[in-house]
C-alpha cells in the first residue's frame, strides 16, 4: 500500500492548513489521484490494522439499499450521524439502488425508483465499450435530507477487453481514518461486479477532491509512516449471483498488519 502513504507523505509535504465544517482544522491537498491494480492483490492498508468486516458490512448494506442503523448494519460507522431513530436521510444506499423517479401518468405523477447498481452490471454485460457506465450519489435533491452529503460522489466502470476497472471521484476524504475504508470498499464492490459478469478484476482508480488529514490525527499518521508496508492480502468472494452475496462469502487470505491506531472522528 506504498499509494496510500504517497498520499499522506504528499498532504504532510505540500497540504495547507483550513478551517472546516467541524472545527477541527486539517491539512489539505485538492486532486490527487492512486491507481490499485487487484491483480497485485487486494488493497487493504497493512501499516494498521482495518476491520474488513466493518468495511464489507457497510457496503453490503450499502447494497440492500438501507439508510437506518438499526436494519442490519451491526457496526457502529455511521452511529455519530445517526438521528434518535437511527435514521440518515437517503444517503449512499439509497441512491445506488433506489434513486426516486417520478413519471407523469394520466394527469398525475407515478413514483419509482432506479437501481444504478443493476443498470450499470446490465451495461458490462451488455454494452462493455459504454462510457456511460455511472452511479451516482449526489442528487441535489436529497441533500438537504441526508445526515450527511455524499463525500464519495460517483464512480466509473469500464472495460478494459477481459479486465473491469473503476474510478471513484470523492470530494472531501478523511485520509488518516475514512480513505482506507473507501479503498478496500471499492475494491470489493469491483470485484463482485467483475465476477458477476464474467470479468477479471482490474485497476481501481481513486480520484480525490479535497483529500485531508485533520490535525488531530497527525500524531498517528506520522507513527504510521514509520511502518514498512506488508504484502498485499487476498479478498475472494463465493461464486454466487450479485445480489445473492453476504457477508458469510467473502474470505480474506495472509492479511499481515501493524497494530491499529487510534484515530478520533470530526463529525
Amino acid at each position: 500500500m506504498r499509494q496510500y502513504l504517497e498520499l499522506v507523505q504528499e498532504i504532510l509535504d505540500n497540504g495547507i492548513e483550513k478551517t472546516d465544517r467541524t472545527g477541527t482544522g486539517t491539512i489539505s491537498i485538492f486532486g490527487a489521484q492512486k491507481k490499485y491494480d487487484l491483480r497485485e492483490g487486494f488493497p487493504l492498508v497493512t501499516t494498521k490494522k482495518v476491520s474488513i468486516k466493518n468495511i464489507l458490512k457497510e457496503l453490503l448494506w450499502f447494497l440492500r439499499g438501507e439508510t437506518n442503523i438499526n436494519n442490519g448494519l451491526d457496526c457502529k460507522i455511521w452511529n455519530p450521524w445517526a438521528d434518535e431513530k437511527g435514521d440518515l436521510g437517503p444517503i449512499y444506499g439509497h441512491q445506488w439502488v433506489k434513486w426516486e423517479k417520478f413519471t407523469k401518468k394520466n394527469g398525475s405523477y407515478e413514483k419509482s425508483y432506479i437501481n444504478q447498481i443493476q443498470n450499470a452490471i446490465d451495461l458490462i454485460k451488455n454494452k462493455p465499450d459504454s462510457r456511460r457506465i455511472i452511479v451516482n450519489s449526489w442528487n441535489v435533491a436529497d441533500l438537504d435530507r441526508m445526515a450527511l452529503p455524499p463525500c464519495h460522489t460517483f464512480f466509473h466502470f469500464n472495460v478494459m477487453g477481459d479486465r473491469l476497472d473503476l474510478q471513484l471521484y470523492q470530494r472531501s476524504a478523511d485520509v488518516a481514518i475514512g480513505v482506507p475504508y473507501n479503498i478496500a470498499s471499492y475494491a470489493a464492490l469491483l470485484i463482485m461486479v467483475a465476477q458477476e459478469c464474467g470479468l477479471t478484476p482490474g485497476v481501481f482508480v481513486h480520484t480525490f477532491g479535497d483529500a485531508h488529514l485533520y490535525l488531530n490525527h497527525l500524531k498517528g499518521i506520522r507513527e504510521q509512516l514509520t511502518r514498512k508496508p506488508y504484502r498485499l492480502p487476498e479478498l475472494k468472494v463465493a461464486k454466487k449471483p450479485f445480489w445473492d452475496i453476504t457477508i458469510n462469502d467473502f474470505e480474506l487470505f495472509n492479511y499481515e498488519h501493524d497494530n491499529f491506531i487510534k484515530f478520533t472522528i470530526a463529525v
